[in-house]
């Protein structure tokens, strides 16, 4: 299983960067995970948008689900081998009536749900995307917002734990995951302030990575004003060994192996 991190951005982009979305390849299947503003540019940059087999959403905030926009005006507009094609696209309960809003609102139609064949997933039942069954878990944040596990026929597994505040429910269902993928929205930390979390400190994502036993843990979702040398130290005090930061336009092999895995520039 290889992941390609397309964007790593919160809400405010990094400079040049893009916003979340990730590339999950697998047995010759691509499925995208998320698609904030700019991924889809980074996605042509990188690989030829015809591979994508299938788009899956988090959640509908807007750094998550932007691109579906340029990438539905492609699909329409047939653009190099994209042409007859109607991907599926699962999104959360609601969500399609959401985008819907969304698009009229701009005047634009029905423009993501008419390009894409769109689903609205049962949280509570697992997904079969290809060679990925997939499964989720809620977790905290302002919208209502799904982690979700992808695992491959052979049982290797990545765990995404899309946007979220502190949770012991992401730490049992992560449980021995061999890529455990968590946000740093607030920075290394410690958190400050009072009242509903929806984000976490990079700190806090160390130590839900150690309560999960996970094998690995990638951080995302940080600014690039953050300072990077702090971010890893924070986790990896929480975590109790080496942490990655996820980088655009790198990948990563996700393997069920105990040995760390490779990482490539893409």
């Amino acid at each position: 299983m290889e992941l390609t991190v397309l964007g790593k951005s919160p809400a405010i982009p990094d400079a040049g960067g893009a916003q979340s979305g990730y590339l999950l390849s697998e047995h010759g299947y691509g499925l995208l995970l998320d698609c904030g503003g700019g991924v889809f540019a980074k996605l042509r940059a990188l690989r030829d948008p015809a591979q994508v087999d299938a788009v899956l959403i988090s959640h509908l905030h807007a750094d998550h689900v932007l691109d579906l926009l340029p990438f539905g005006f492609a699909l329409a507009q047939g653009l190099a081998g994209l042409r007859g094609r109607r991907p599926p696209l699962w999104v959360p309960p609601g969500g399609a009536a959401v985008l819907d809003r969304f698009t009229q609102t701009l005047g634009m139609g029905r423009q993501i749900t008419a390009a894409f064949a769109v689903t609205e997933y049962d949280p509570a039942l697992p997904l079969r995307l290809g060679p990925l069954t997939v499964s989720f878990c809620e977790v905290p944040h302002y919208v209502r917002t799904w982690a979700c596990d992808l695992r491959s026929a052979e049982g290797t597994r990545l765990t995404f734990g899309a946007d979220c505040g502190p949770s012991d429910a992401i730490a049992e269902f992560a449980r021995a995951t061999d890529l455990l993928m968590l946000e740093a929205t607030e920075g290394p930390g410690p958190h400050r302030g009072a009242g509903f979390r929806g984000h976490l400190t990079a700190a806090e994502a160390g130590e839900l990575a150690r309560l999960a036993c996970a094998r690995r843990l990638l951080l995302t979702h940080y600014s690039d004003t953050a300072a990077r040398q702090q971010l890893q130290a924070a986790a990896e005090a929480g975590f109790g060994g080496p942490v990655e930061l996820a980088a655009e336009g790198c990948s990563y092999v996700v393997s069920g192996r105990r040995e760390r895995s490779a990482i490539s520039s893409a």
